[in-house]
């Protein structure tokens, strides 16, 4: 008798254990792309609520997602947007045109995957407020920087990569960062222009520069999609007073960042603006595609530093784009709101991914048709 309860109790126990090992299906969601674009390492935003409608009260610290195919974990991210409620899942996924994708929900011990964005407000170099992701760098000026007037700079700062660690800190640590160590530089210049794609009212013909920004808000902070604010304070143009706040989003493997501005005023309707790239005075390869809404520079190769290519991408409507006084110009307005989104970013040839001008615009055109064509998510 003893000899047969034992024997159960071992049958029982087995069979226990494998049906823990066996990740159930909370959830599968569906991804299909029925645009022309491929979707290569993309994030992917799927709305928390559609999930909660399938899988009710879900232990987020268990929560693991498996390609439905491979069994293998995907990467994830709970975004937030500054909330303490999570707003929309993120996954990095890649899907060819006229492809679906099937991701499972379930709980299971989470394999440790690298953060690839991160950001933060530097105190230590003239309030730089300094992002990336595993493919580029960005930096905003501060207000500590007008102290120095001769390093001025309005405009966004491109941080070249060619490594897909996460090196702001090493950089700004080292202090020295104009030389490339291996992994990248910062030798792009800004100046007194809008950089590598910032955007600013325009009134009178004459782009309306607002002093460096004030004060930041992080919303998330990786590992995907790190998202953050920057706040102007009110600056005249004649007898039109303006403020704002900048929300930019980087989401890993993209050259591209996702800008809204939102712009406070009861002396205007909309806002007139232009999104600027400055120019160098060598030759390089200029694309203004109205119709299309992008904007694309391949600057001039600088020595043996290499060559760096901005851009500029809306879905708003561009009335027009010219080139003033060295630096391309994208005439735009805001909607009813006073707000307009739009995105902006660069590319460096030594990081491999970009060797032409041709290989940039190609990426460009993608990534516009991802846009207008996103990917359609289910919940099953």
């Amino acid at each position: 008798m003893k000899l047969k309860l034992t024997f159960l109790l071992i049958i029982f126990l087995s069979l226990d254990i494998k049906s823990f090992s066996q990740n159930k299906t909370l959830a599968t969601i569906n991804i299909s792309n029925s645009g022309k674009a491929e979707f290569k390492n993309n994030i992917v935003e799927i709305p928390w609520a559609l999930i909660q409608k399938k899988a009710m009260n879900l232990d987020t610290a268990k929560l693991i997602l498996l390609d439905a195919i491979s069994k293998q974990q995907i990467p994830f991210q709970f975004e937030k947007r500054g909330t303490e409620l999570i707003q929309n899942l993120l996954v990095q996924i890649s899907i060819n045109s006229n492809q679906s994708k099937n991701i499972i929900l379930s709980y299971g011990k989470r394999v440790a995957f690298p953060p690839k964005t991160y950001g933060r407000y530097i105190p230590e170099r003239k309030d730089d407020f300094a992002w990336e992701n595993d493919k580029i760098a960005f930096r905003m000026y501060g207000k500590a920087l007008e102290l120095t007037p001769k390093e001025m700079g309005y405009g966004m700062d491109v941080w070249v990569k060619r490594t897909d660690r996460l090196i702001l800190n090493e950089r700004y640590k080292r202090g020295e960062y104009h030389i490339d160590h291996g992994d990248g530089m910062d030798y792009y210049h800004v100046g007194r222009s809008l950089g590598a794609g910032r955007i600013m009212p325009f009134l009178n013909d004459s782009i309306c520069y607002s002093r460096n920004y004030v004060d930041y808000k992080v919303l998330d902070n990786g590992p995907l999609r790190t998202t953050f604010q920057l706040i102007y304070d009110e600056w005249q143009i004649g007898n039109i007073k303006l403020k704002a706040i900048k929300t930019i989003s980087l989401d890993a493997g993209s050259q591209l960042n996702k800008i809204n501005v939102q712009y406070f005023t009861a002396d205007l309707e909309t806002v007139p603006l232009v999104a600027g790239i400055i120019t160098r005075k060598e030759l390089g390869v200029k694309n203004l595609d109205e119709q299309n809404g992008i904007m694309s520079y391949w600057e001039p190769t600088h020595g043996e530093d290499g060559t760096t290519a901005v851009a500029c991408i809306f879905q708003s409507p561009v009335t027009r784009m010219i080139e003033i006084n060295g630096q391309l110009l994208a005439k735009t307005n805001t909607d009813k709101n006073k707000q307009i989104t739009y995105y902006a970013g660069a590319c460096w040839d030594k990081s491999g991914d970009f060797l032409n001008a041709k290989s940039w615009n190609l990426y460009l055109e993608n990534f516009k048709s991802s846009l207008d064509h996103p990917v359609l998510v289910k919940v099953l």
